[in-house]
């Protein structure tokens, strides 16, 4: 028999090759492949097939926003999850996250926004000062963790993240707060109310700066080191983070970072979903590079059974 959610991935990858071919035909009108005006009635028609294509991927969209809740329901129960946001994040998909997230059960234990400040390697040096000053007692930070956003990771994922082998909060409320305050009064995070969680996102943008200052791969390696403290991190942004210096571009190069889950579609309802599948995927031990962007190797995950 089959399952609904073998259903809503069949429906997902209608959405794929409704999105490719919007894309293409996006590309072929930019780049100046009609040009006389014998030629207006070809772009006239790729035009009518793009506007069509578009209202079949928002249908696609609305098909499975409606079916979030059976598709998720219960996949996060009893889990909690910290959200990240980068600079550049838009804050309709930062919304759109945490939704999925509630509606797979979880518990959102707060929000913790890098600023530019956080991933600007021009700030690298009094960046690490300030974090190598609120190590709490006994962390051990990783030796080849010298980098801004992979120290960044190392730190918080040890005072923010539960310890996967028993799910206890590693530190003291005490340690913890005085890495975060420490990081806020130097202009790198904002935050409100955060307690640890098991397992986190990191919602970033489409990468338009992303080569200004390393930002791309200070993101990246910062999930990078988030992940190596927690029960699992997805990196979720938009098409653009897949290319070039894009934050998810370098999560899917770096070797390092083949344990961070990447989804590059946020900004669609098939990406949010993804990114709360992709969190369960991890507390299975797996990940996965999911989107339409490069070197993404599926839409969506597989379904499994529930």
């Amino acid at each position: 028999m089959i399952s609904f959610r073998h259903h809503a991935i069949s429906i997902a990858a209608v959405f794929l090759a409704l999105a490719v071919g919007v894309v293409l035909g996006t590309r072929t009108q930019g780049n100046g492949l009609f040009h006389g005006g014998s030629d207006r009635q070809q772009l006239d028609s790729v035009r009518a097939e793009n506007s069509r294509l578009t209202d079949q991927v928002k249908a696609a969209d609305a098909f499975l926003a409606g079916s979030a809740g059976k598709l998720l329901a219960g996949s996060l129960a009893n889990r909690t999850v910290l959200v990240f946001t980068t600079p550049d994040a838009d804050s309709g998909d930062v919304d759109a996250v945490t939704a999925a997230l509630s509606t797979a059960g979880a518990a959102v234990t707060g929000r913790v926004g890098l600023t530019g400040a956080f991933t600007d390697s021009s700030e690298g040096d009094r960046m690490r000062t300030a974090l190598m000053n609120v190590v709490p007692a006994g962390a051990q930070l990783k030796i080849d963790a010298v980098d801004q956003g992979s120290l960044a990771g190392d730190l918080l994922g040890q005072v923010l993240l539960a310890d996967p082998a028993n799910g206890q909060s590693r530190g003291t409320p005490q340690e913890r707060g005085l890495a975060l305050e420490t990081l806020r009064g130097g202009g790198f995070l904002t935050f409100g109310d955060v307690q640890p969680a098991q397992l986190a996102v990191v919602v970033t943008g489409d990468g338009a700066r992303a080569d200004e200052n390393n930002r791309g791969t200070i993101i990246a390696r910062f999930a990078g080191g988030l992940r190596s403290h927690g029960a699992g991190v997805v990196l979720a942004g938009r098409y653009g983070a897949a290319e070039g210096p894009g934050a998810i571009a370098v999560a899917r190069s770096e070797g390092g970072l083949a344990n961070v889950t990447t989804v590059d579609n946020v900004d669609h309802e098939i990406g949010r979903i993804t990114t709360v599948l992709g969190l369960t995927e991890q507390l299975g031990g797996g990940t996965g590079r999911y989107g339409t962007g490069a070197k993404a190797t599926s839409l969506t995950v597989a379904a499994m059974p529930r």
